[in-house]
Parts: C-alpha cells; sequence; structure tokens
C-alpha cells in the first residue's frame, strides 16, 4: 500500500488520466487517494490504528473504483499502453479482492489470531 500509494506522487499522470470527468481537481483526488493508501499501508503496520487504518483502505478501495470502471469502459492507456480490454474488465473484481482484504484486517486482534 505505502509503495502503491508512493507512486501517485512519483508519477500521477497516469493515475488521472483515468479519473472520470466528472470528477473535479483529477491531480488533486489522484493526490488525496495517494496520501490516503500511503497512510492506510503504515497505519497496518501499527496494531493500535490497524483496524482504523482497515476501515480506510476499504473506503478507499470504493472511492477509487470509479476509475477502474471508467478505465475498463473507455479503453484507457497507462502510460501510453494499452490492455486488452478483457484484463480491464477482470481487474475490477481485484477491488473486491482488495475491500476483503482490508476488511479482514477490521476484526477484532482476538479474532484474527484464531
Amino acid at each position: 500500500m505505502i509503495y502503491a500509494g508512493m507512486a501517485h506522487f512519483r508519477n500521477p499522470e497516469p493515475f488521472s488520466n483515468i479519473v472520470p470527468d466528472w470528477l473535479p481537481a483529477h491531480r488533486g483526488l489522484v493526490y488525496v487517494s495517494g496520501f490516503f493508501e500511503i497512510l492506510g499501508g503504515a497505519g497496518l503496520l501499527v496494531p493500535r490504528t490497524r483496524r482504523a487504518a482497515a476501515w480506510g483502505l476499504v473506503a478507499l478501495y470504493i472511492a477509487v473504483f470509479p476509475a477502474n470502471v471508467n478505465m475498463a469502459l473507455h479503453d484507457l492507456p497507462i502510460k501510453g499502453r494499452h490492455f486488452p480490454p478483457l484484463l480491464l474488465w477482470l481487474r475490477l473484481p481485484l477491488q473486491a479482492v482488495l475491500i476483503a482484504w482490508a476488511y479482514w484486517y477490521t476484526r477484532d486482534a482476538a479474532k484474527q489470531e484464531e
């Protein structure tokens, strides 16, 4: 998560390109999502903040889903490279996997040890 979030700052253009047109301030949204991805990733590393960080990541993955749908609908390239449409559509269920993974961390520490 931390590494992926840092990519939003190192090279924001590919992320900006997939933000739906109906959303304002594409670059700003990329920076905000990158910041919260870094924060969530760091929060998962600290037992005391793990649960809150996980809920934050669940919210983040839901919030960025429209960008992934937009990319699939409009066959948008990343760094000038077009991906096969099937891959773009298969990528969407990955969001559900990421949400489930983050949700797993929202459970009590005692339940996680079971």
